[in-house]
């Protein structure tokens, strides 16, 4: 029987994959270490910092011909960040993708994970093992605040968002994590609205800055973090849970 995906399809691995390409910036970071298998990564793969592999364009409209000039055995994306129309032409030219879902919560993430890896190349890195301790904890709440990740028109944290579960796992709650929606468009006077202590801005996907975004919240605590630290699950939550623990206690 072939392994299948996150969504349940099917992906023909006969052998371990040497020659991947990868449409997601944390799954790049997360096989880097595999060995020399990365042949392609988008442009926005930015760690492990000397990543030396073909550019194909960015997540959400890579250059599928690019991709497929690569011939890769194995192309990585994920549900939320890539198209289906990539993903339904690249298997429809006989390449095996394995497409991730959208985590809900840090745990969910790093199943993903261990999946992909130990059914791909059957390895259980020692970082996987130490994000996966790091994160068990859930710390008491202790703030409430506002997570924009885009400005123009204004995008935030939603419910069930791996990054709203980091902040939970911190004491943080997200003021809008009982939405609907997984990534609300309030406007400005309704985030204002909202009760809360803390702006939390990243630095990804859109660039806040202590000049652009503190000023839309007069009253509240700005906490500026890293993107990667919030949003990617690989390597990177080694270090994040101190690092984002550090950027809130101000």
């Amino acid at each position: 029987m072939l392994p299948v995906d996150d969504l349940g399809e099917p992906v023909p691995l006969p052998t371990a994959p040497r020659r991947v390409v990868s449409l997601v910036p944390s799954l790049t970071e997360a096989v880097a270490g595999v060995g020399d298998v990365l042949v392609g990564v988008t442009d926005y793969c930015t760690h492990p910092a000397d990543l030396s592999a073909a550019r194909v364009g960015g997540s959400k409209y890579p250059a599928v011909d690019r991709v497929l000039a690569l011939a890769p055995d194995l192309v990585l994306a994920n549900s939320e960040e890539n198209r289906p129309e990539d993903v339904a032409r690249l298997r429809a030219d006989g390449v095996p993708v394995w497409v991730t879902a959208a985590p809900a919560t840090v745990p969910a993430a790093l199943k993903s994970l261990r999946r992909l890896l130990g059914t791909a190349w059957d390895v259980e890195p020692d970082w996987l093992v130490e994000a996966e301790r790091v994160w068990r904890v859930v710390e008491p709440a202790r703030f409430r605040a506002v997570v924009p990740v885009w400005r123009k028109p204004w995008v935030v944290l939603g419910r069930d968002t791996f990054a709203g579960d980091v902040l939970h796992r911190l004491g943080v709650v997200n003021a809008y994590a009982d939405h609907a929606e997984r990534y609300p468009r309030p406007t400005l006077d309704e985030l204002r609205a909202r009760d809360a202590d803390l702006v939390v801005l990243p630095d990804e996907p859109y660039l806040f800055t202590p000049d652009d975004g503190p000023q839309f919240f007069p009253g509240l605590r700005p906490v500026h973090v890293s993107g990667r630290h919030l949003t990617w699950y690989g390597p990177s939550l080694v270090a994040a849970r101190a690092e984002l623990a550090r950027a809130l206690a101000g």
